[in-house]
C-alpha cells in the first residue's frame, strides 16, 4: 500500500519532501505586509552600458531587418535540486554588460529597426535608425511582489531564496537597454515575422525552451525551421563571436584588472609553497590558495587552474591537482582570475619549488622564454598575422632541441608540414585569443582568426613550452620529468604596438627567483 502511496507523487515534486508546507491561505499576505519600503539608490548606470550601441550597430549591419535572438541560458544542476554557479552565455554576456550569476533564463533580442533594404519598419522612429539599426530589448523575470507566493517560496525566484531580483526599471538603468517581462518573449518573437520585414536567428543550444519558441515562431510564418535553418543560425553565432575578436577600452581595463588580480593570486601562492612542498597534495595547496583569491576579487576562476609539479607538468590539461611538489622539482602554474564583468586572465608561470633553478632546468626555461620573446618581436612586425606568432616561438624552440641533441631529424625537416617531430615536445598552438572566454572568439572563422592580420584591440596569449615526460627514451635523462611554459596575456595597442598586460608578473630567470625570495621574505 506504501508504494504505491508513493508512486501517487510525481518525481519531480518529491524533492520538497523534507520540508512542510504551508497550509494557511492567508500566510502569504501575512508574510508580504509590514516591510519597509524599498532603498533602490544603489542602481546606477553599469560601466558596459555606453559601449554597447556600438557593438549593435557592428553586429546589426550584418543582420538587417532580422531579429536576433540571444539566450542567457538556464541554471545547471549540479545535483538534485543543487545547481552550478549561473554563468551566462558569452554573447548575451558581452550584449547586455551583465556578469557575475547575472539572469539565468534571461533572453536578449536585437529587434530590428529596418527591413532588409535598411528602411526603416512601420512602427518605427525614424530618428532611431539615425545610427542603429537594431534596439537591444532584454527579456528577464523582474521581481515579484511581496504579497505574491513567489515572494517566499519559489526556490528559483523567490527573494527569501535567491535575494531581491531588480524591477524592468532598474535593469533598464542598469544596462541602458530596453527590458520586459520574459512571459511576453513568445508574442514578442513572433510579431511582424515573415511578412516581408521581419526574419528570426537564434544562437542555439543554450535554452532549450527558448529555442523551441523561436523555431515554432518560424514555423509557424512559413519561415525554415529546425535543421533548414540551422546554417543561418550558426552564421549569427559565426559573427557575435568574430564581433569579440577587437576589444574596446572597456573590455581592455577589465582584462587588465583580471591580470593584476592574478598577479596576487600567485603570490599568494608562493606564499603557501612551503607548506605545499610538505603535503602529500601540494597542488591542491596552490590551487586552493589561488581560487581563494579569484573568489575575493573576482568573480571566481576564468577556468579550472593547472597546478603540474614534476611530471605532471607534461600533461598539458593538468587539472586533478592532486600530486606532491616536491623539493628539486618545478611546478607549471596556468591560472586566471576571472573579473565580475566575466573577462578573465591567462597566465603561466613555472617556479623551481625550492627557489632556485638547477642548471638543466634554467636551459630548458631560457629556451622557452626565448621562445616568448620571439613571439613577441614577431607581434611588433608590420603586417603581422595571427598565425606568425606560433611559427616565430617555434622556431627557437626547434633551435634549442637541435642543439641538444633531441631533434631526430634536420631543423628544416622538422619545421616542414611533413616533419613536425617537435611535436612530441611542444604539441600544441602558442597563442589564443583572451577576452570574456579564455580561448575567446572559438567560432571566428579561420579567415578572421588564424590568418588575420593583428589589430588594434586584440588581445591574446603567447605560451610556448617544452614538455619532457619522465618515461620519454628518445631524451637524455636529465631532461626527462619536466615541463615549462611560460604564458602571457598580450595587446595590440592603438598605434599598433603589441604589449604584455602581464609585463608585472615576473619572468625571467633571475626576476623569477627573486620574486619567490622576496614572497617568502615578506611573509616572514
Amino acid at each position: 500500500m506504501g508504494g504505491n502511496d508513493n508512486m501517487e507523487q510525481a518525481l519531480e515534486d518529491r524533492v520538497n519532501n523534507r520540508s512542510r508546507r504551508v497550509e494557511n491561505p492567508n500566510f502569504a499576505q501575512y508574510i508580504g505586509s509590514n516591510w519597509l519600503p524599498r532603498q533602490n539608490d544603489d542602481v546606477v548606470r553599469g560601466p558596459a552600458a555606453d559601449y554597447l550601441p556600438e557593438r549593435y550597430r557592428k553586429l546589426g549591419e550584418q543582420f538587417l531587418g532580422e531579429r536576433l535572438v540571444i539566450p542567457a541560458g538556464p541554471l545547471k544542476v549540479r545535483s538534485n535540486d543543487t545547481d552550478y554557479r549561473f554563468r551566462a552565455h558569452s554573447a548575451f554576456a558581452h550584449l547586455t554588460g551583465l556578469g557575475g550569476e547575472d539572469e539565468p533564463d534571461a533572453v536578449l533580442v536585437c529587434e530590428p529597426l529596418t527591413d532588409r533594404q535598411g528602411t526603416p519598419l512601420p512602427e518605427v522612429n525614424k530618428h532611431e535608425t539615425e545610427d542603429a539599426t537594431h534596439r537591444g530589448v532584454l527579456y528577464f523575470k523582474p521581481r515579484a511582489p511581496r504579497g505574491s507566493d513567489e515572494f517566499y517560496a519559489d526556490s528559483r525566484y523567490g527573494e527569501f531564496w535567491v535575494g531581491p531580483r531588480p524591477s524592468l526599471e532598474e535593469m533598464e538603468t542598469l544596462t541602458g537597454l530596453h527590458c520586459a517581462d520574459i512571459d511576453t518573449l513568445g508574442d514578442a518573437l513572433a510579431k511582424n515575422l515573415g511578412q516581408g520585414h521581419v526574419q528570426l536567428r537564434i544562437v542555439r543550444n543554450v535554452d532549450v525552451t527558448v529555442e523551441k519558441m523561436a523555431q515554432q515562431a518560424r514555423k509557424d510564418a512559413g519561415l525554415p525551421y529546425g535543421d533548414d535553418a540551422k546554417t543561418a543560425d550558426e552564421k549569427l553565432e559565426e559573427a557575435l563571436s568574430t564581433l569579440r575578436l577587437c576589444k574596446d577600452a572597456y573590455e581592455i581595463s577589465e582584462l587588465q584588472h583580471s591580470v593584476d588580480v592574478t598577479k596576487i593570486g600567485f603570490e599568494e601562492m608562493l606564499q603557501v609553497l612551503p607548506e605545499a612542498a610538505g603535503h602529500h597534495r601540494g597542488e591542491r595547496v596552490l590551487e586552493g590558495a589561488f581560487a581563494a583569491r579569484a573568489r575575493i576579487d573576482g568573480n571566481g576562476l576564468g577556468y579550472d587552474t593547472i597546478v603540474g609539479a614534476g611530471n605532471h607538468a607534461c600533461t598539458l590539461h593538468w587539472i586533478t591537482n592532486d600530486g606532491p611538489v616536491n623539493e628539486g622539482d618545478m611546478v607549471l602554474i596556468d591560472a586566471g582570475v576571472e573579473a565580475d564583468s566575466l573577462y578573465t586572465a591567462d597566465i603561466t608561470r613555472t617556479f623551481p619549488v625550492n627557489g632556485r633553478f638547477n642548471p638543466v632546468q634554467r636551459k630548458v626555461y631560457q629556451a622557452v622564454l626565448d621562445a616568448c620573446e620571439a613571439a613577441l618581436a614577431q607581434a611588433n612586425t608590420q603586417g603581422c598575422k595571427f598565425r606568425d606568432l606560433h611559427d616565430a616561438a617555434v622556431k627557437v624552440l626547434v633551435d634549442y632541441l637541435d642543439e641538444w641533441g633531441i631533434l631526430p631529424v634536420s631543423k628544416e625537416e622538422s619545421l616542414s608540414p611533413n616533419g613536425q617531430h617537435h611535436r612530441r615536445w611542444m604539441p600544441h598552438g602558442v597563442s589564443h585569443h583572451l577576452g570574456i572566454d579564455v580561448h575567446d572568439c572559438a567560432q571566428a572563422s579561420k579567415e578572421m582568426y588564424l590568418d588575420a592580420t593583428l589589430e588594434p584591440g586584440m588581445c591574446f596569449t603567447i605560451e610556448p613550452g617544452l614538455y619532457f615526460h619522465k618515461d620519454d627514451a628518445m631524451i637524455p635523462k636529465e631532461f626527462r620529468g619536466m615541463g615549462v611554459r611560460i604564458e602571457d596575456d598580450v595587446i595590440i595597442t592603438e598605434s599598433g604596438a603589441a604589449v604584455r598586460l602581464s609585463e608585472d608578473i615576473p619572468r625571467t630567470i633571475d626576476d623569477v627567483e627573486a620574486w619567490m625570495a622576496e614572497v617568502q621574505r615578506r611573509k616572514g
